[in-house]
């Protein structure tokens, strides 16, 4: 019978190092095939369906739903089927001459032709319809193919079924000698169970390891889980004695109880929620965003009665109306035209020296409220899209980016972000720029405000707009330029529309 392949977690985008596994596709014993989706996982940029680059039998899952995965680490184990009487045929049996060499996993080796066994594999990697996803691929026609079976070490591991431990380098010795177990030389705890320990207050040096060599196992972990929580949850009451409360009220006070108590508040702890996934994104980049860009706000109310008012005749035609932010992003294209320094970004090389890098084009991010929190696709080369086509596209990215369907790409390459928040029912925001870009418009609601026109008071449409810049890439001068030919694009929209 065939080895399993171990397929690795790949770098879904843009360097990630971790993924939250949300729900697999397959199970144990079913058979599956080349890019099959087999599991879905989130990222910290969305949520992603990942396909096998395997055909076979599903032999192991690697990981629960809800637990973050590394990169680079076993997702599934696929065992191949069997090929047949024209495979065994194709592929001798290795002579003593000619033995089979296991290569490592991260090894890119060319196939030779004379090795039966080598070609077999090489043809099955054809076998793959191309699909790619970043860090790993069906080669599809490439004289190189990335090699999944490791070779055999004499390092036993903890948690490996039925393969072995590629080799490994000095520092991989290193790093192994600090996570072995205490007075026992051959045993290495994996990280997997390095962690649940980790989390659940475990002294590893305390247990006996139950595998190979005094080997630390998961299960071990589990037991002395199992002997030190009823010392952490107070003994429930009988239920004759328990006095009458709600069912929501006890759970409640039961999670309270393994949750502790604050030692700054004094109050008991309702919830622990682990930041993660988008939201770890979010709170990073802005982070980053108000400790490196010294940021300055300019704001101001603007008419849109004229704006309103046009829209309400382009109805009244029958004609197809775009919606209120694809006008804006419109202006704000041409804007952006006139003051390019709002569209670039500030590079600092190694020796801290910087420079501001200018873009041919707009690819204008649209801030969108998910399920899964604030996201940012962009609209790539905007300034080349009309109205219609600015709508079209921004209610195409909104609705994959609230699915968490969006690619890597379509979130991470804005130059300039547009922030509705008029749709929460606010006026007006000093948002946090959407680092590495240097600036960021926020909308307000459009609501009736008494306004002065031709020297008489009138009933208006008004919004506020804000905008957040970079200090560094412009003065206040350009900021306001901007923001006021926004403005009165809005008060006076027919001068830029005449190609909606």
């Amino acid at each position: 019978m065939s080895e399993p392949r171990v397929f690795l977690l790949p770098d879904l985008g843009e360097g990630l190092t971790e993924a939250e596994l949300v729900a697999w596709h397959v199970a144990v014993g079913d058979e599956i095939a080349v890019d099959q989706p087999i599991a879905e996982v989130e990222t910290a940029k969305s949520a992603v369906e990942v396909p096998s680059p395997y055909a076979g039998i599903v032999t192991e899952l690697h990981g629960q739903p809800g637990e973050t995965l590394d990169v680079g680490k076993p997702l599934i184990s696929v065992t191949p089927l069997s090929t047949g009487v024209a495979a065994d045929d194709a592929a001798p049996a290795p002579s003593p001459a000619h033995p089979v060499v296991e290569p490592n996993e991260t090894e890119l080796a060319e196939a030779k032709p004379a090795d039966a066994v080598a070609e077999t594999y090489r043809e099955e990697e054809k076998a793959g319809s191309g699909n790619v996803l970043i860090g790993y691929g069906t080669p599809g026609g490439h004289s190189q193919a990335r090699r999944t079976r490791a070779r055999k070490s004499s390092v036993t591991v903890a948690e490996r079924t039925g393969s072995t431990a590629p080799e490994l380098s000095k520092e991989d010795d290193l790093t192994l000698l600090r996570t072995r177990v205490p007075g026992k030389l051959g045993a290495v705890i994996s990280p997997l169970v390095r962690r649940m320990a980790r989390e659940h207050g475990v002294d590893l040096g305390d247990i006996s390891g139950s595998g190979d060599s005094g080997l630390i196992m998961r299960r071990d972990v589990e037991a002395a889980l199992r002997t030190t929580a009823p010392a952490q949850v107070p003994e429930a009451k009988p239920a004759e004695t328990r006095p009458l409360e709600s069912e929501a009220a006890a759970a409640s006070q039961e999670a309270q109880a393994a949750n502790g108590v604050d030692a700054r508040t004094g109050l008991p702890i309702a919830a622990r929620t682990p930041v993660r996934g988008v939201r770890k994104a979010v709170a990073a980049n802005m982070a980053r965003s108000r400790s490196e860009i010294p940021e300055a706000t300019v704001w101001v109310d603007v008419d849109a009665t004229a704006l309103m008012e046009l829209r309400g005749g382009l109805k009244a035609n029958g004609a197809e109306v775009p919606g209120l932010l694809a006008f804006i992003a419109r202006f704000v294209t041409a804007g952006l035209k006139k003051y390019p320094e709002l569209n670039t970004r500030i590079e600092t090389a190694e020796d801290r020296s910087q420079e501001i890098v200018a873009f041919d084009g707009v690819n204008l991010g649209i801030a969108a409220q998910t399920d899964r929190g604030l996201v940012v696709p962009s609209v790539r080369a905007a300034e080349k899209l009309t109205a219609r086509e600015l709508d079209a596209e921004i209610r195409r990215l909104t609705d994959v980016a609230r699915q968490g369907k969006a690619t890597p790409t379509e979130l991470g390459s804005g130059t300039f972000t547009l922030n509705n928040y008029g749709v929460f029912g606010v006026d007006g925001s000093a948002a946090i720029i959407n680092h590495p870009e240097v600036a960021i418009l926020g909308v307000g609601r459009i609501i009736d405000k008494p306004w002065v026109v031709n020297g008489e008071l009138a009933v208006r449409k008004v919004t506020e707009l804000t905008l957040t810049f970079d200090h560094r890439v412009c003065d206040g001068g350009t900021a306001a330029g901007f923001l006021r030919f926004v403005a009165d694009a809005i008060e006076n929209p027919t001068s830029l529309l005449a190609d909606i």
